[in-house]
């Protein structure tokens, strides 16, 4: 990666979010679509990681049996994400937004 006088830039000319240091479209492969649950994949995470060192970024927890940790991540997820569909009433009531199917994804 190299700085540009907007922000960061990929080899090979990719499209990179100035805030993330990471491609943010669904084509790079970082990003899921809508339909499949929104949110990052596992590659996306590496990437983020491996851009934004010291993170701590992790991916959904999906599993139906999670070990306590993973489930208390998922309990505060679901209740942050309860908070948003307050905030934003109009993607609340429509079952494809991404909060939505977020919130599918992570079972809650």
């Amino acid at each position: 990666m190299k700085r540009t006088g907007m922000g960061l830039a990929l080899r090979g000319g990719g499209a990179v979010s100035k805030g993330m240091g990471i491609a943010t479209s669904v084509k790079s492969g970082n990003f899921r679509p809508t339909k499949q649950g929104a949110g990052m994949t596992k590659k996306g995470v590496t990437a983020y990681r491996r851009a934004n060192p010291g993170s701590k970024l992790q991916t959904a927890v999906t599993e139906s049996n999670p070990s306590p940790a993973r489930a208390k991540r998922r309990k505060s997820f679901c209740a942050r994400s309860a908070g948003q569909m307050k905030m934003y009433p109009k993607a609340a009531k429509d079952p494809n937004s991404r909060i939505r199917q977020a919130r599918r994804r992570w079972k809650c």
